[in-house]
């Protein structure tokens, strides 16, 4: 689980267990650690250069999104890289 943690959000990995065969009530009952935090790190191998433009900012919201990151998590980044105040 720890190598999906290092690429993916809650929502994937949760989909991935359940593909696995992991009972649906056991994979929603997992927990992840700062899915914030994972998404910057992700969004920072992947993007290493900020956004010049509205459209990059998308292009970055949109990977997160087919990641499996939650939409708040992905609000509040894209917000950070806009400039912000990351509340």
């Amino acid at each position: 689980m720890r190598r999906l943690a290092e690429r993916y959000g809650a929502a994937r990995i949760r989909a991935a267990l359940r593909a696995k065969g992991v009972h649906a009530a056991l994979a929603d009952r997992l927990e992840v650690q700062d899915e914030l935090a994972r998404a910057r790190a992700i969004l920072a191998r992947r993007f290493p250069q900020p956004p010049a433009n509205a459209s990059e900012r998308l292009q970055r919201a949109r990977f997160l999104e087919r990641r499996g990151f939650a939409h708040e998590v992905i609000r509040r980044l894209v917000g950070e890289l806009r400039g912000d105040d990351p509340a």
